[in-house]
């Protein structure tokens, strides 16, 4: 499985309270702990509000987790085009625009993203209110590649939701404890529109959530996708973040195809002496009728 919505709180390194509130630590340990009995093999590790602009605790977290991590980083105007290649060297492969809980000037953050889109690839990741999705939609459109966190949050933003998957979006099945909205039927218009959109996220530890990750999640994805189950737990979000697709044996095929069963016994062969006999030499052809 592939996670592409993680929050890391490590207290080493700077924290900013939100709107008051300073969250409790939450380590690559506790994390670890926590989804012990799924098989994560990488994720993206995702700056919350309290980190700033901060990048030392990304660079920690990734050289820590491996190379199957990326991370996604508030933009900062005033970082250079050094300092953002040597980040992408380092993992980051996205900014995060947080337009629920953090004030930022659109414009400003669209021009950072042009170019850390220019000089890297980076794709934008959208914290926001689907409320605000259709008046921002043009400047949205302007954005080269973009995801959606925790499918835009409630049922009043699908149509502009499943417009931006039609021209490209991908959106995080991430946070089904934050959003106002009937979370199986989101996700299945979203996979009928386009099915690599769909990537799944624990969103843990899920803070200021109205409850956190439960097991039963990946359930509710699998009533949602059915057997396209594995392009939503890995392929999809592997595949936005520029990493390689995992290959899977035969065996692990989701749909193997099977041999098409029959009652009927095999076809057998038929002995020349048993075929049907030629017509006789003097058949006369019957008359055309005018």
């Amino acid at each position: 499985m592939f996670d592409a919505h993680v929050h890391l709180i490590d207290p080493r390194f700077p924290l900013s309270e939100n709107e008051g509130y300073l969250p409790r630590p939450y380590t690559i340990g506790d994390y670890r702990k926590r989804m012990s009995r799924f098989d994560i093999d990488g994720g993206a590790v995702v700056s919350a509000s309290f980190q700033g602009t901060d990048t030392g605790f990304m660079r920690a977290a990734l050289a820590e987790l491996g190379p199957n991590w990326v991370g996604v980083l508030n933009p900062d105007p005033d970082a250079s085009d050094a300092e953002i290649a040597e980040l992408d060297r380092a993992g980051v492969r996205a900014l995060r625009f947080n337009l629920k809980r953090a004030a930022g000037d659109i414009v400003t953050l669209t021009m950072a993203a042009l170019r850390a889109h220019d000089i890297a690839g980076w794709h934008v990741e959208l914290y926001i209110d689907g409320s605000m999705l259709g008046s921002l939609e043009p400047v949205i459109s302007k954005l080269p590649a973009l995801s959606i966190d925790h499918m835009g949050m409630s049922d009043d933003c699908l149509p502009y939701l499943l417009n931006l998957v039609d021209r490209g979006a991908r959106v995080k099945a991430s946070g089904f404890g934050r959003v106002s909205m009937n979370v199986v039927s989101a996700m299945r218009r979203i996979h009928t529109v386009n099915p690599d959109a769909l990537m799944f996220g624990s969103d843990l530890p899920g803070t200021r959530a109205g409850r956190p990750f439960r097991d039963s999640d990946i359930e509710l994805i699998a009533d949602a996708v059915g057997t396209d189950m594995y392009k939503v737990l890995e392929d999809n979000a592997r595949a936005f973040y520029r990493l390689p697709v995992k290959v899977r044996a035969a065996h692990e095929d989701p749909v193997p195809t099977l041999p098409i069963r029959s009652g009927e016994p095999p076809t057998l062969r038929l002995d020349r002496r048993d075929l049907p006999k030629p017509a006789p030499a003097d058949t006369v052809p019957l008359p055309v009728i005018e």
